[in-house]
């Protein structure tokens, strides 16, 4: 594959080397530069690729900001530079992103090379629904921006994907626990595709006893079963929304409308109802 004044992003194994597709490796070897979060790990993967004295530049969430322009410098001039990542795609909770953006806005080419995901793979093994899912990446650390992550799960109607470090993932399920229920059904992977793989499935609540009483080690990726389907809306419920409605001035058409979007009533329903209130 050739790919001269581009930027092409290659997907890397995120466990076993041997993941690594031929087309990855044509892209590498065609590369110019090569940017990537950490030479060693990635000198380590050339060299199980065959390939060697590779020209390559660090690009991690420190330098990102600053290398862009050298990069995209180097598109227009008509290199080839490929993006990889310690594990997985490079832009998704990995540096990639802000050179992508850059680059599209530039009007320079773009290219992907596909590659393994933590995310599918995780996905996929949990035995949860997969038709609908949220990527949710790594929660934030700490205060209201954490809190306001978590609240917003609690009503999730998709799957959902998180990402965590070994040192933060006792407190990450705690927090889960406590925020969507002991019963939330969760599948933990750790290690995927690695030598030491595993995968538990259970409630956050088993969760949240077995890792009090493991070593966290390897990264971790949680996947949440959706939030359960609230309970219809009760005849009593529909009828005090319907008084609450109609003592605040509405008409009994306004009335029947507005409690119907508020509680997920069929129309029809409510308007029994409120014919029955007279």
């Amino acid at each position: 594959m050739t790919a001269k004044g581009a930027v092409v992003l290659v997907g890397t194994p995120i466990g076993n080397l041997s993941d690594l597709s031929p087309n990855a490796i044509r892209a590498l070897a065609d590369a110019d530069v090569i940017a990537c979060e950490d030479t060693r790990r990635t000198r380590k993967l050339l060299t199980h690729a065959g390939l060697y004295r590779r020209s390559l530049l660090t690009l991690n969430e420190h330098t990102e900001a600053a290398r862009v322009p050298e990069l995209l410098g180097r598109v227009r001039a008509g290199d080839c530079v490929a993006v990889v990542s310690d594990a997985g795609m490079p832009g998704v909770s990995d540096p990639g992103e802000r050179l992508v953006a850059a680059a599209v806005a530039d009007g320079l080419e773009v290219r992907v090379v596909p590659g393994p995901s933590a995310v599918i793979t995780a996905l996929v093994l949990s035995g949860l629904p997969t038709a609908r899912f949220s990527f949710e990446g790594f929660l934030p650390r700490k205060g209201k921006a954490r809190q306001e992550r978590l609240d917003a799960l609690r009503g999730e109607a998709r799957t959902t994907v998180v990402f965590e470090a070994p040192h933060r993932i006792r407190a990450t399920v705690r927090d889960l626990t406590e925020a969507l229920g002991d019963d939330r059904r969760v599948a933990i992977g750790r290690e995927l595709t690695k030598v030491h793989e595993e995968v538990w499935r259970g409630t956050l609540g088993e969760a949240a006893v077995r890792m009090a009483t493991v070593d966290p080690r390897g990264e971790y990726v949680l996947v949440l079963a959706p939030a359960s389907a609230p309970e219809p809306a009760g005849e009593d419920e529909v009828a005090q929304a319907l008084r609450s409605e109609l003592a605040g001035g509405a008409t009994r058409r306004d009335a029947v409308a507005a409690v119907s979007s508020s509680l997920g009533v069929p129309r029809r329903l409510v308007y029994d109802i409120a014919t029955r209130l007279g």
